[in-house]
Protein backbone atom coordinates (compact mmCIF):
# COMPACT_ATOMS: atom_id res chain seq x y z
CA UNK A 1 0.00 0.00 0.00
CA UNK A 2 1.37 3.77 -1.54
CA UNK A 3 1.66 6.14 1.17
CA UNK A 4 -0.09 9.09 0.22
CA UNK A 5 0.60 12.69 0.83
CA UNK A 6 -2.09 15.66 0.54
CA UNK A 7 -1.23 18.85 0.58
CA UNK A 8 -2.26 22.28 0.64
CA UNK A 9 -5.85 21.44 2.18
CA UNK A 10 -7.85 23.40 3.85
CA UNK A 11 -9.00 20.69 6.15
CA UNK A 12 -12.45 20.39 8.04
CA UNK A 13 -12.81 18.30 11.72
CA UNK A 14 -14.23 19.33 14.56
CA UNK A 15 -15.81 22.40 13.86
CA UNK A 16 -12.77 23.66 12.60
CA UNK A 17 -11.09 24.65 9.16
CA UNK A 18 -7.64 24.72 8.91
CA UNK A 19 -4.75 25.04 6.41
CA UNK A 20 -2.59 22.42 6.49
CA UNK A 21 -0.83 18.64 4.97
CA UNK A 22 -1.75 15.24 5.55
CA UNK A 23 0.06 12.05 5.26
CA UNK A 24 -1.00 8.53 5.03
CA UNK A 25 0.61 5.15 5.68
CA UNK A 26 -0.49 1.52 5.99
CA UNK A 27 -4.23 2.61 5.43
CA UNK A 28 -4.42 5.27 8.19
CA UNK A 29 -3.93 8.85 8.66
CA UNK A 30 0.16 9.00 10.00
CA UNK A 31 0.27 12.90 10.42
CA UNK A 32 -1.25 15.79 10.94
CA UNK A 33 0.65 19.05 9.99
CA UNK A 34 1.00 22.77 8.44
CA UNK A 35 4.14 21.67 6.21
CA UNK A 36 4.62 17.95 5.30
CA UNK A 37 7.55 16.56 3.36
CA UNK A 38 7.99 13.09 3.49
CA UNK A 39 8.08 12.09 0.10
CA UNK A 40 9.95 9.37 -1.63
CA UNK A 41 9.54 6.88 -4.64
CA UNK A 42 6.74 4.73 -2.72
CA UNK A 43 4.81 8.16 -1.72
CA UNK A 44 1.61 9.13 -3.90
CA UNK A 45 1.36 13.05 -4.12
CA UNK A 46 -2.18 14.79 -4.18
CA UNK A 47 -1.95 18.82 -4.49
CA UNK A 48 -5.65 19.71 -2.68
CA UNK A 49 -4.87 23.47 -3.99
CA UNK A 50 -7.16 25.06 -1.31
CA UNK A 51 -9.99 22.57 -1.69
CA UNK A 52 -11.47 21.14 1.18
CA UNK A 53 -10.38 17.84 2.53
CA UNK A 54 -12.93 16.22 4.59
CA UNK A 55 -14.07 12.95 6.24
CA UNK A 56 -15.21 10.45 4.50
CA UNK A 57 -19.08 10.39 4.93
CA UNK A 58 -20.84 7.70 6.94
CA UNK A 59 -24.49 7.30 5.01
CA UNK A 60 -26.00 5.34 8.00
CA UNK A 61 -29.14 4.54 5.51
CA UNK A 62 -29.06 2.88 2.00
CA UNK A 63 -30.60 0.07 0.40
CA UNK A 64 -28.44 -1.59 -2.16
CA UNK A 65 -30.85 -4.20 -2.84
CA UNK A 66 -28.62 -7.62 -2.66
CA UNK A 67 -29.24 -10.57 -2.70
CA UNK A 68 -32.07 -10.51 -4.40
CA UNK A 69 -33.82 -7.60 -6.07
CA UNK A 70 -30.33 -6.83 -8.39
CA UNK A 71 -32.75 -5.84 -11.49
CA UNK A 72 -32.42 -2.86 -9.19
CA UNK A 73 -28.75 -2.30 -7.75
CA UNK A 74 -26.24 -4.17 -6.71
CA UNK A 75 -23.26 -3.79 -3.49
CA UNK A 76 -20.91 -3.13 -6.92
CA UNK A 77 -22.70 -0.62 -8.73
CA UNK A 78 -23.72 1.22 -5.44
CA UNK A 79 -20.60 1.74 -3.80
CA UNK A 80 -19.15 2.67 -7.27
CA UNK A 81 -21.54 5.25 -6.73
CA UNK A 82 -21.19 6.01 -2.91
CA UNK A 83 -17.22 6.84 -3.04
CA UNK A 84 -17.93 8.99 -6.20
CA UNK A 85 -20.20 10.79 -3.74
CA UNK A 86 -17.72 10.97 -1.47
CA UNK A 87 -19.45 8.18 0.52
CA UNK A 88 -16.65 6.00 1.84
CA UNK A 89 -18.44 3.82 4.71
CA UNK A 90 -22.48 2.76 4.34
CA UNK A 91 -25.25 0.86 6.63
CA UNK A 92 -27.44 -1.25 4.99
CA UNK A 93 -30.67 -1.94 5.57
CA UNK A 94 -32.11 -5.50 5.51
CA UNK A 95 -35.42 -5.37 3.64
CA UNK A 96 -33.67 -7.32 0.71
CA UNK A 97 -34.76 -10.75 -0.65
CA UNK A 98 -34.49 -13.23 1.34
CA UNK A 99 -34.82 -9.95 4.08
CA UNK A 100 -31.88 -10.24 6.90
CA UNK A 101 -33.83 -11.28 10.21
CA UNK A 102 -31.70 -14.05 10.80
CA UNK A 103 -27.58 -13.92 11.81
CA UNK A 104 -26.86 -16.17 9.07
CA UNK A 105 -28.84 -14.50 6.57
CA UNK A 106 -26.97 -11.32 7.31
CA UNK A 107 -23.23 -13.17 7.14
CA UNK A 108 -24.44 -14.01 3.79
CA UNK A 109 -24.88 -10.37 3.08
CA UNK A 110 -21.52 -9.79 4.59
CA UNK A 111 -19.26 -11.98 2.20
CA UNK A 112 -21.17 -10.19 -0.63
CA UNK A 113 -19.72 -7.33 0.52
CA UNK A 114 -16.52 -8.26 1.60
CA UNK A 115 -15.85 -9.38 -2.62
CA UNK A 116 -17.42 -6.20 -3.95
CA UNK A 117 -18.02 -2.99 -2.00
CA UNK A 118 -15.07 -0.50 -2.57
CA UNK A 119 -16.80 1.61 0.04
CA UNK A 120 -16.66 0.13 3.88
CA UNK A 121 -19.84 -1.31 5.01
CA UNK A 122 -21.89 -2.45 7.98
CA UNK A 123 -25.75 -4.48 7.51
CA UNK A 124 -28.59 -3.83 10.10
CA UNK A 125 -30.03 -6.41 11.67
CA UNK A 126 -33.90 -6.92 10.49
CA UNK A 127 -36.68 -7.12 13.34
CA UNK A 128 -39.85 -9.15 13.23
CA UNK A 129 -42.82 -9.49 15.63
CA UNK A 130 -41.30 -13.06 16.31
CA UNK A 131 -37.04 -12.91 16.07
CA UNK A 132 -36.39 -11.62 19.22
CA UNK A 133 -34.26 -14.60 20.32
CA UNK A 134 -32.21 -14.14 17.59
CA UNK A 135 -31.87 -10.14 18.24
CA UNK A 136 -30.24 -11.08 22.08
CA UNK A 137 -27.25 -13.26 20.15
CA UNK A 138 -26.29 -10.47 18.12
CA UNK A 139 -22.58 -9.07 18.89
CA UNK A 140 -22.41 -5.43 19.29
CA UNK A 141 -18.97 -5.04 17.74
CA UNK A 142 -19.93 -5.94 14.58
CA UNK A 143 -23.30 -5.08 14.04
CA UNK A 144 -24.69 -1.31 13.87
CA UNK A 145 -28.26 -2.11 14.99
CA UNK A 146 -31.58 -3.86 14.77
CA UNK A 147 -33.67 -1.96 12.00
CA UNK A 148 -37.62 -2.14 13.34
CA UNK A 149 -39.66 -0.41 10.49
CA UNK A 150 -43.04 0.24 12.46
CA UNK A 151 -44.93 0.86 9.34
CA UNK A 152 -45.19 -1.27 5.75
CA UNK A 153 -42.15 -3.01 4.20
CA UNK A 154 -41.15 -5.69 2.63
CA UNK A 155 -42.12 -9.43 3.37
CA UNK A 156 -42.31 -10.21 6.56
CA UNK A 157 -40.88 -6.96 8.19
CA UNK A 158 -43.69 -5.38 9.67
CA UNK A 159 -43.29 -5.03 13.42
CA UNK A 160 -47.04 -3.96 14.61
CA UNK A 161 -47.81 -6.43 17.73
CA UNK A 162 -46.92 -4.38 20.91
CA UNK A 163 -45.51 -7.46 22.76
CA UNK A 164 -42.74 -7.77 19.87
CA UNK A 165 -42.09 -3.91 20.18
CA UNK A 166 -41.34 -4.05 24.20
CA UNK A 167 -39.52 -7.21 23.80
CA UNK A 168 -37.17 -5.77 20.93
CA UNK A 169 -37.13 -2.31 22.68
CA UNK A 170 -35.84 -3.52 26.29
CA UNK A 171 -33.73 -6.59 24.74
CA UNK A 172 -31.58 -5.28 22.08
CA UNK A 173 -27.79 -5.58 22.89
CA UNK A 174 -27.50 -2.37 19.84
CA UNK A 175 -29.68 0.66 18.78
CA UNK A 176 -32.53 0.53 17.75
CA UNK A 177 -33.37 2.03 14.60
CA UNK A 178 -36.83 2.71 13.70
CA UNK A 179 -38.82 3.64 10.55
CA UNK A 180 -41.74 5.33 12.14
CA UNK A 181 -45.04 5.43 9.94
CA UNK A 182 -48.75 4.19 11.50
CA UNK A 183 -49.62 1.07 9.27
CA UNK A 184 -53.57 1.90 10.43
CA UNK A 185 -53.56 5.24 9.64
CA UNK A 186 -51.96 5.18 6.58
CA UNK A 187 -54.46 1.90 5.03
CA UNK A 188 -57.18 4.00 5.97
CA UNK A 189 -56.17 7.06 4.13
CA UNK A 190 -55.00 4.63 1.15
CA UNK A 191 -58.40 3.13 0.80
CA UNK A 192 -60.11 6.49 0.71
CA UNK A 193 -57.55 7.97 -1.94
CA UNK A 194 -58.34 4.62 -4.17
CA UNK A 195 -62.20 4.39 -3.90
CA UNK A 196 -61.76 8.18 -5.32
CA UNK A 197 -59.12 7.38 -8.02
CA UNK A 198 -58.82 3.85 -8.55
CA UNK A 199 -55.09 2.72 -9.05
CA UNK A 200 -54.37 6.32 -10.70
CA UNK A 201 -54.43 8.58 -7.42
CA UNK A 202 -52.73 11.88 -8.14
CA UNK A 203 -49.07 11.95 -6.82
CA UNK A 204 -49.69 15.11 -5.09
CA UNK A 205 -52.02 13.10 -2.27
CA UNK A 206 -49.04 10.92 -1.25
CA UNK A 207 -48.35 12.74 1.74
CA UNK A 208 -51.80 13.05 2.27
CA UNK A 209 -52.20 9.03 2.42
CA UNK A 210 -48.88 8.72 3.79
CA UNK A 211 -49.94 11.65 6.84
CA UNK A 212 -48.26 14.02 8.84
CA UNK A 213 -50.51 11.95 11.79
CA UNK A 214 -49.29 8.67 10.52
CA UNK A 215 -45.55 10.08 11.24
CA UNK A 216 -46.09 11.70 14.56
CA UNK A 217 -48.13 8.55 16.06
CA UNK A 218 -45.22 6.31 15.26
CA UNK A 219 -42.43 8.31 16.62
CA UNK A 220 -43.92 9.66 19.34
CA UNK A 221 -44.70 6.12 20.10
CA UNK A 222 -41.06 4.50 19.56
CA UNK A 223 -39.57 7.67 21.61
CA UNK A 224 -42.42 6.17 24.61
CA UNK A 225 -40.94 3.00 24.00
CA UNK A 226 -37.15 4.05 24.61
CA UNK A 227 -38.16 6.22 27.09
CA UNK A 228 -39.81 3.34 29.11
CA UNK A 229 -37.04 0.87 27.95
CA UNK A 230 -33.51 3.24 28.33
CA UNK A 231 -33.12 2.13 25.05
CA UNK A 232 -30.60 3.34 22.76
CA UNK A 233 -32.89 4.62 20.04
CA UNK A 234 -32.03 6.20 16.40
CA UNK A 235 -35.59 7.03 14.30
CA UNK A 236 -34.61 7.64 10.43
CA UNK A 237 -35.95 10.20 8.27
CA UNK A 238 -37.87 12.92 9.92
CA UNK A 239 -40.35 13.95 7.67
CA UNK A 240 -42.66 16.73 9.67
CA UNK A 241 -42.27 19.96 11.45
CA UNK A 242 -43.77 18.27 14.26
CA UNK A 243 -41.97 15.62 14.86
CA UNK A 244 -38.61 17.77 15.45
CA UNK A 245 -40.38 18.73 18.67
CA UNK A 246 -40.03 15.17 19.60
CA UNK A 247 -35.58 15.50 19.88
CA UNK A 248 -33.58 17.35 22.42
CA UNK A 249 -30.98 20.48 21.67
CA UNK A 250 -28.33 18.49 24.28
CA UNK A 251 -24.53 17.34 23.48
CA UNK A 252 -24.79 14.23 21.26
CA UNK A 253 -22.95 12.32 23.59
CA UNK A 254 -26.07 12.67 26.45
CA UNK A 255 -28.80 11.42 24.51
CA UNK A 256 -29.96 7.81 24.44
CA UNK A 257 -32.82 9.44 21.24
CA UNK A 258 -31.15 10.95 17.42
CA UNK A 259 -33.03 11.70 14.60
CA UNK A 260 -31.68 11.39 11.00
CA UNK A 261 -32.66 13.59 8.27
CA UNK A 262 -32.30 12.86 4.77
CA UNK A 263 -30.92 14.92 1.84
CA UNK A 264 -34.54 14.65 -0.04
CA UNK A 265 -36.77 16.10 2.83
CA UNK A 266 -34.05 18.67 2.89
CA UNK A 267 -33.88 19.62 -0.80
CA UNK A 268 -37.79 18.84 -1.92
CA UNK A 269 -41.32 19.77 -0.90
CA UNK A 270 -44.61 18.95 -2.39
CA UNK A 271 -44.48 22.09 -4.94
CA UNK A 272 -42.21 19.45 -6.45
CA UNK A 273 -45.09 16.91 -7.17
CA UNK A 274 -46.04 18.47 -10.27
CA UNK A 275 -42.77 18.41 -12.06
CA UNK A 276 -41.01 15.34 -10.67
CA UNK A 277 -44.01 13.15 -10.08
CA UNK A 278 -43.46 9.28 -8.51
CA UNK A 279 -39.52 10.10 -8.86
CA UNK A 280 -40.03 12.11 -5.56
CA UNK A 281 -42.15 9.38 -4.14
CA UNK A 282 -40.65 8.41 -0.62
CA UNK A 283 -41.51 6.69 2.46
CA UNK A 284 -42.16 8.97 4.29
CA UNK A 285 -43.14 11.63 2.25
CA UNK A 286 -42.15 14.34 0.79
CA UNK A 287 -44.60 17.04 2.49
CA UNK A 288 -44.78 21.00 2.92
CA UNK A 289 -42.01 23.53 2.71
CA UNK A 290 -42.98 24.40 5.90
CA UNK A 291 -42.06 20.62 6.76
CA UNK A 292 -38.63 21.33 4.88
CA UNK A 293 -37.71 24.79 6.56
CA UNK A 294 -38.26 23.14 10.35
CA UNK A 295 -35.98 20.15 9.54
CA UNK A 296 -33.22 22.02 8.24
CA UNK A 297 -33.80 24.32 11.45
CA UNK A 298 -33.94 21.38 13.69
CA UNK A 299 -30.42 20.03 12.04
CA UNK A 300 -29.02 23.38 12.15
CA UNK A 301 -30.19 23.75 15.67
CA UNK A 302 -29.19 20.31 17.35
CA UNK A 303 -32.19 17.92 17.36
CA UNK A 304 -31.83 16.52 14.25
CA UNK A 305 -28.31 14.93 14.43
CA UNK A 306 -27.70 13.13 11.22
CA UNK A 307 -28.16 13.62 7.30
CA UNK A 308 -28.07 10.45 5.48
CA UNK A 309 -29.57 9.43 1.97
CA UNK A 310 -32.34 6.59 2.70
CA UNK A 311 -30.82 5.50 -1.06
CA UNK A 312 -33.44 3.29 -2.27
CA UNK A 313 -33.32 2.50 -5.71
CA UNK A 314 -35.94 1.13 -8.49
CA UNK A 315 -35.66 0.78 -11.92
CA UNK A 316 -37.12 3.81 -14.19
CA UNK A 317 -39.77 1.64 -15.75
CA UNK A 318 -40.70 0.50 -11.82
CA UNK A 319 -40.92 4.69 -10.85
CA UNK A 320 -43.01 5.44 -13.85
CA UNK A 321 -46.04 3.17 -13.51
CA UNK A 322 -49.24 4.82 -11.70
CA UNK A 323 -49.27 6.04 -8.42
CA UNK A 324 -50.03 2.07 -6.42
CA UNK A 325 -47.56 0.48 -8.57
CA UNK A 326 -44.83 2.64 -8.49
CA UNK A 327 -42.24 1.71 -5.77
CA UNK A 328 -41.11 3.98 -3.08
CA UNK A 329 -37.46 5.33 -2.94
CA UNK A 330 -34.90 6.77 -5.42
CA UNK A 331 -31.27 6.60 -5.71
CA UNK A 332 -28.96 9.09 -3.93
CA UNK A 333 -25.60 8.49 -2.80
CA UNK A 334 -23.81 10.10 -5.60
CA UNK A 335 -25.49 12.95 -5.02
CA UNK A 336 -25.98 13.57 -1.60
CA UNK A 337 -22.75 15.49 -0.33
CA UNK A 338 -23.01 17.90 -3.92
CA UNK A 339 -26.64 18.73 -3.01
CA UNK A 340 -25.85 19.59 0.36
CA UNK A 341 -22.70 21.68 -0.60
CA UNK A 342 -25.44 24.07 -2.31
CA UNK A 343 -26.62 24.89 1.30
CA UNK A 344 -22.96 25.57 2.41
CA UNK A 345 -22.76 27.86 -0.78
CA UNK A 346 -26.25 29.51 0.02
CA UNK A 347 -24.76 30.04 3.69
CA UNK A 348 -27.92 28.31 5.29
CA UNK A 349 -25.13 25.53 6.71
CA UNK A 350 -21.82 25.79 7.15
CA UNK A 351 -18.93 23.40 6.24
CA UNK A 352 -18.79 22.61 10.06
CA UNK A 353 -22.08 21.44 9.87
CA UNK A 354 -22.22 19.29 7.28
CA UNK A 355 -19.07 17.88 8.09
CA UNK A 356 -20.47 17.37 11.58
CA UNK A 357 -23.84 15.78 9.76
CA UNK A 358 -22.52 13.59 8.08
CA UNK A 359 -19.43 12.54 8.98
CA UNK A 360 -18.97 12.66 12.72
CA UNK A 361 -22.18 12.25 14.40
CA UNK A 362 -22.62 8.92 12.34
CA UNK A 363 -19.81 7.68 13.68
CA UNK A 364 -20.06 8.92 17.30
CA UNK A 365 -24.02 7.59 17.38
CA UNK A 366 -22.93 4.17 16.12
CA UNK A 367 -19.32 4.14 17.87
CA UNK A 368 -17.83 3.03 14.82
CA UNK A 369 -14.09 2.52 15.65
CA UNK A 370 -11.64 4.45 14.35
CA UNK A 371 -13.50 6.81 11.68
CA UNK A 372 -15.66 9.64 10.94
CA UNK A 373 -12.64 12.31 12.04
CA UNK A 374 -10.01 13.25 10.46
CA UNK A 375 -7.34 11.90 13.40
CA UNK A 376 -4.17 10.55 13.62
CA UNK A 377 -4.36 7.04 13.71
CA UNK A 378 -7.65 6.99 12.09
CA UNK A 379 -8.16 4.86 8.81
CA UNK A 380 -7.33 6.78 6.20
CA UNK A 381 -11.22 7.39 4.96
CA UNK A 382 -11.34 11.31 3.13
CA UNK A 383 -12.69 12.99 0.36
CA UNK A 384 -11.34 15.98 -1.36
CA UNK A 385 -13.71 18.38 -2.12
CA UNK A 386 -14.00 21.00 -4.83
CA UNK A 387 -16.57 23.83 -3.91
CA UNK A 388 -16.55 25.78 -7.13
CA UNK A 389 -16.16 23.42 -10.18
CA UNK A 390 -20.01 23.14 -11.24
CA UNK A 391 -20.76 20.15 -13.37
CA UNK A 392 -24.55 19.32 -14.16
CA UNK A 393 -26.45 15.77 -13.60
CA UNK A 394 -27.32 13.66 -16.73
CA UNK A 395 -27.46 10.31 -17.82
CA UNK A 396 -23.64 10.18 -18.94
CA UNK A 397 -22.36 10.49 -15.60
CA UNK A 398 -24.77 9.20 -13.33
CA UNK A 399 -23.50 6.22 -11.89
CA UNK A 400 -26.24 4.17 -10.33
CA UNK A 401 -27.56 1.01 -12.04
CA UNK A 402 -31.11 1.99 -12.32
CA UNK A 403 -29.36 4.69 -14.65
CA UNK A 404 -31.77 7.85 -13.62
CA UNK A 405 -31.83 10.50 -10.87
CA UNK A 406 -34.13 13.08 -9.25
CA UNK A 407 -31.84 15.29 -9.60
CA UNK A 408 -31.06 15.19 -13.43
CA UNK A 409 -30.52 18.67 -15.05
CA UNK A 410 -29.07 20.10 -11.79
CA UNK A 411 -26.51 22.08 -11.67
CA UNK A 412 -24.02 21.51 -8.42
CA UNK A 413 -21.48 24.17 -8.45
CA UNK A 414 -19.37 21.82 -5.80
CA UNK A 415 -17.83 18.12 -6.95
CA UNK A 416 -15.92 15.62 -5.21
CA UNK A 417 -12.66 15.28 -6.72
CA UNK A 418 -11.04 12.38 -5.07
CA UNK A 419 -11.96 9.51 -2.41
CA UNK A 420 -9.66 7.60 -0.11
CA UNK A 421 -11.03 4.52 1.44
CA UNK A 422 -8.45 3.12 4.36
CA UNK A 423 -5.58 4.94 2.35
CA UNK A 424 -6.57 3.63 -1.16
CA UNK A 425 -7.37 6.24 -3.95
CA UNK A 426 -10.06 4.91 -5.31
CA UNK A 427 -11.88 8.35 -7.21
CA UNK A 428 -9.58 10.17 -9.05
CA UNK A 429 -11.35 12.96 -10.99
CA UNK A 430 -14.10 10.90 -12.44
CA UNK A 431 -11.95 7.77 -12.03
CA UNK A 432 -12.73 4.77 -10.17
CA UNK A 433 -10.47 2.55 -8.98
CA UNK A 434 -12.22 -0.81 -7.55
CA UNK A 435 -9.02 -2.75 -7.11
CA UNK A 436 -9.47 -2.60 -3.51
CA UNK A 437 -12.15 -3.61 -1.01
CA UNK A 438 -13.55 -1.61 1.21
CA UNK A 439 -13.28 -3.25 4.73
CA UNK A 440 -16.34 -4.73 7.37
CA UNK A 441 -16.99 -1.97 9.93
CA UNK A 442 -16.24 -2.67 13.77
CA UNK A 443 -17.95 -0.79 16.70
CA UNK A 444 -16.70 0.12 19.90
CA UNK A 445 -18.90 -1.29 22.43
Amino acid sequence: MKRVLIKNARIVNEGKVFDGDLLVEDGRIAKIDKHLSQINSDTHLIDANGKYLIPGVIDDQVHFREPGLTNKATIASESRAAIAGGITSYIEQPNTRPAAVTLDILEDKYKIATQDSVANFAFNFGATNDNVDEIKKINPKLIPGVKVFMGSSTGNMLVDHENALNAIFSESPVPVITHCEDESIISFNFEQYKDRYGDNIPIEFHPDIRSREACLKSSSFAVELAKKHGTRLHIFHISTAEETELFTKEPLDKKMITAEACVHHLWFSAEDYAEKGTLIKWNPAVKEVSDRDAILKAVLDGRIDVIATDHAPHTLEEKLQPYTSAPSGGPLVQHALPAMMEFVRDEQMTIQTLVTKMCHNPATIFKVKDRGFIREGYFADLVILDPSRPWAVNKDNILYKCKWSPFEGVTFRSRVTHTLVNGNVVFDNGKINDSKKGMRLEFDR
